[in-house]
């Protein structure tokens, strides 16, 4: 049984393979992972739902048995995740210490609440993912769901989201809707999983780090013996030793408790302006690539750059919808003639 003070223990670590391929491969990780001193628990992917057939989709039961070996010789507490009832017998069946619910499933309720029918009675943590889009009500659902079957002990997990941006991470941040959520339900433990944010291990630090800064209250990290030769995500994976690495490089940030909670509150917020600061500029980013298509359209059929009509009923529009949101008028004329000043010396640069 996991003592509920553990799940309490900052920062809360968890790792090990994105998924469980062979015996060999899960004891290997999991002996290397331990012996860095630094993991609470193991996780490992033992059904692998995919977007798309014909790839990986997990080793199935057989997995499980391997993580009762590594429960049972290694002394590690182990996690799996589960998308419905018959997943979470058989992680009961096999002594599962720890369960987490995917992206995929938290954004299905009907799969949330399968899951929480099997689960009532049963003493088990429960962590939950952020839905794969960025739907804070789903992620609120979720959660009421496993809360209305009994279970105490609930903790959640930030994975990004996904988007149809061409960016430099897998699954977008979006650091203030977790904060939201955070803020929601303060006593639950508050991961990152930046391995899923990320996609890639060379920005696993950064991410990490970020988080941290956001007070977090730990990691899930994914860490495989070999990584350039994982049957999934290969790329986002670490070996032991770097895992060991990115965790001593991460700056801990000091508990409210000991620097006082107005000063911690006050660095929490500065924290995530700071992160919607870098959203705003990565938008305004997006806008001026907009801004030089119209520069070539407008070049290719001769029309003047600046179309005065045109922009005063936008900024008309946007003075209605800036003011809804308690933002002045002064403030919203001065924001956007300055962004409209940059678009038109993107063009004028393209057109001349």
């Amino acid at each position: 049984m996991v003592e509920k003070a553990l799940l309490q223990k900052r920062p809360f670590i968890i790792a090990g393979p994105c998924s469980a391929e062979t015996e060999e491969q899960v004891l290997a990780t999991a002996q290397a992972l331990k012996d860095t001193g630094q993991v609470d628990v193991l996780r490992a992917g033992i059904w692998k739902p995919r977007t798309r057939p014909g790839h990986f989709e997990g080793v199935g039961e057989v997995g499980l048995k391997w993580m009762q070996r590594v429960k049972n010789e290694l002394g590690l507490l182990v996690a799996i995740e589960v998308a419905n009832a018959k997943q979470v017998e058989a992680a009961l069946k096999h002594d599962i210490d720890i369960v987490w619910i995917g992206a995929r499933s938290s954004a299905n309720p009907i799969s949330v609440q399968e899951i929480a029918d099997s689960l009532k009675g049963i003493s088990i943590p429960v962590f939950i993912k952020n839905p794969v889009n960025p739907d804070l009500q789903l992620w609120i659902g979720a959660v009421e769901r496993i809360e209305k079957a009994g279970i105490e002990n609930i903790g959640l997990i930030h994975r990004g989201f996904s988007s149809y941006e061409n960016m430099e991470f897998r699954n977008k941040p979006t650091w203030q809707l977790a904060i939201d959520m955070k803020s929601r339900f303060p006593n639950y433990p508050f991961l990152v999983d930046p391995s899923h944010i990320c996609g890639k291990r060379e920005l696993l630090k950064g991410v990490t780090q970020n988080a941290i800064d956001l007070d977090y209250d730990g990691v899930m990290i994914e860490s495989h013996i070999h990584p350039d030769e994982a049957w999934s995500d290969a790329q986002q994976q670490i070996t032991p030793h770097d895992f060991q690495e990115l965790l001593n490089n991460i700056i801990w940030r000091k508990s409210e408790q000991e620097i006082g909670k107005v000063e911690e509150d006050l660095l929490r917020f500065r924290r995530v302006i700071e992160e919607l600061d870098k959203e705003a500029l990565s938008f305004l980013g997006q806008r001026m690539e907009i801004a030089n298509a119209i520069g070539k359209l407008k070049k290719e059929k001769q029309l003047t750059i600046l179309q005065t009509n045109r922009w005063q009923e936008v900024l008309d529009n946007l003075i209605v919808i800036g003011e809804g949101l308690g933002l002045s008028k002064a403030f919203i004329q001065q924001y956007f003639n300055a962004i409209h000043m940059e678009s038109i010396r993107h063009q004028d640069k393209i057109m001349n």
